[in-house]
């Protein structure tokens, strides 16, 4: 809905940088993970943004989409059922962010398998910071994402990890791992909401 990269596009570009291993998690839908599966020359993880009354889950090695609207017990029984990981995004972010903060992560600690520690696309320090105290102090393994909307932004955040297969090699790996990246302009927010202007056009 906010996001027309085709996926040739996507893969292109991952080989110019050197990226042998991507995670796509669209709002809602797991169809273009999938489709990127079959097309991309290196590894691809399907994951899916859904959303929740609390806010977005992500579930990563689908196999299918998961519907957004379902509670949080739900969401996360359906991939558990998928035999996916269940992974926190932006957590602590102002306006995507999980609840209210602590309080809900807290009550969910030991239900989740991952919590992202860094999104380039949030414009400050703070709620990046709350992420990785979260995750140190309850032990669990930490993701970044670029949560790229466009071409450029591709690569902007990452995990530099050892090689692994499947969902718990995945798990392991990404307790050795270290993050990179840097923040995207704010600007760039910009674009999604055009796109999402877009969308919103066609469908009428």
């Amino acid at each position: 809905m906010d996001c027309s990269m085709p996926l040739e596009k996507i893969i292109n570009r991952c080989l110019e940088l050197g990226i042998n291993c991507i995670a796509i998690a669209d709002h809602g839908t797991a169809e273009g993970a999938l489709k990127m599966q079959n097309l991309a020359p290196f590894k691809v993880i399907v994951a899916e943004e859904i959303l929740t009354p609390y806010g977005e889950i992500m579930g990563m090695f689908l196999k299918e989409t998961i519907p957004s609207g379902l509670s949080v017990e739900q969401t996360i029984s359906q991939i558990r059922a998928q035999d996916g990981l269940v992974s926190i995004p932006h957590p602590f972010d102002m306006l995507r962010g999980f609840g209210t903060g602590s309080r809900e992560l807290k009550a969910l600690v030991g239900k989740f398998d991952a919590i992202e520690v860094f999104n380039a696309r949030e414009p400050f320090r703070k709620p990046s910071k709350k992420a990785q105290a979260f995750a140190q102090k309850y032990d669990i393994p930490g993701t970044a994402g670029s949560d790229a909307h466009t071409i450029g932004e591709i690569g902007n955040a990452y995990i530099e990890m050892p090689e692994f297969n499947g969902r718990d090699d995945f798990l392991q790996a990404l307790r050795a791992g270290r993050v990179v990246g840097h923040r995207t302009n704010p600007l760039i927010h910009f674009v999604s909401y055009w796109e999402k202007l877009k969308s919103s056009l066609k469908r009428r």
